[in-house]
Formats: C-alpha cells, sequence, structure tokens
C-alpha cells in the first residue's frame, strides 16, 4: 500500500511566506509550469483538497481526480489567515504553527485528527493537497502528531511517498518530482 501526497504548486502566497488556508489563491505560471512536470502513477485514484490550487496542480500533472474532499484542505490559520510569520511574531514572539495556536483556526490537536481520519481510508492512492497539511500527514503515517511534521519538507509542485517496510510505515519518498 503506497500513498502519494503531492503538494500543490506555487502561489504568490506561497512564494512570499503568506499562511493560506481558506484563501482561494491561483498558481502563479511558475507554479503552473513545475506542476506539469510532475510524473507520478496514472492508475490510482485521485483525492484532491477543494481549492483550485490543488485541483489545476492535479490536472497539470496528468491526473484525474475522482474524489474531492475538504478534509484535504490546508491547516486553517484562522485570524493569521495571509500573514506571514513575521508578521504574527510581532505580537506573539517565537510563533510556529507547529507549537502556537492559531485564533479562531485549527488547533495542532485538530488537525492530527483530520489526517487520521484521512488516513484511514488510504490506500493505493494520491493526496493532492497543501504544504503544512501534507507534512501533518507524513507525521500521522510514521505514529506521531502533527507538530512532528515540521521535520519534513514539502515544496510546493513535489510529492511525498508514504509506504511500509514489512509492517512498519515509512516515509519512501520526499520532494519527488517524478
Amino acid at each position: 500500500m503506497s500513498v502519494y501526497l503531492l503538494r500543490h504548486g506555487a502561489t504568490e502566497w506561497s512564494d512570499t511566506g503568506r499562511h493560506t488556508g481558506r484563501t482561494d489563491v491561483r498558481l502563479t505560471e511558475a507554479g503552473r509550469a513545475r506542476a506539469k512536470g510532475v510524473r507520478l502513477p496514472r492508475d490510482l485514484p485521485v483525492v484532491s483538497s477543494p481549492r483550485s490550487r490543488a485541483l489545476d496542480t492535479a490536472e497539470l500533472a496528468g491526473l484525474t481526480v475522482t474524489e474531492v474532499t475538504e478534509d484535504l484542505a490546508e491547516w486553517d490559520y484562522g485570524d493569521y489567515e495571509g500573514l506571514t510569520t513575521p508578521q504574527i511574531r510581532e505580537t506573539v514572539p517565537g510563533w510556529t504553527v507547529w507549537t502556537h495556536p492559531c485564533p479562531n483556526g485549527e488547533t495542532a490537536e485538530q488537525v492530527t485528527e483530520r489526517a487520521r481520519r484521512v488516513l484511514a481510508n488510504a490506500d493505493n492512492v494520491i493526496l493532492v493537497g497543501h504544504g503544512h497539511f501534507s507534512r501533518v500527514l507524513a507525521a500521522v503515517w510514521i505514529g506521531q502528531t502533527a507538530g512532528f511534521g515540521v521535520h519534513f519538507r514539502h515544496d510546493p509542485a513535489t510529492f511525498t511517498v508514504l509506504d511500509h517496510e514489512r509492517e512498519s510505515p515509512q516515509i519512501a519518498r520526499v520532494g519527488a518530482t517524478s
């Protein structure tokens, strides 16, 4: 059983470090070009976040989305939507999404539970989504919680492969394009 986590291509907000959860920001031209270069198996079901940046990335990568679910949406940053980490740190020193709350957004515990729900039904599938949430999915896959996602990097228009070595879950590839 393999699970592929495809992160959407670059957007203006991702390029400038703005936290992009609910806002539907379009891919940049560079993001679109890079998404076209992603090569994934064509014979697997594809489940996507409903945000256009995820749906467009799947299409540009030559994938056919078979299901759309809000469960694959990015972390809900609440009041921090559209802000950068340095802007947030002006009022909350040392803030990170991994260690601090997002007022009026999702908690790390809520994001962890959502990831567990997604992975409970994931079997030989491509999941198309977002940076922070894909990192949470990887963390949960290996038995950790959302905060462990800080240890993974997931650049735009790349994918991570979740697999097993015998019975043990493993991160088989990170940051791949083909």
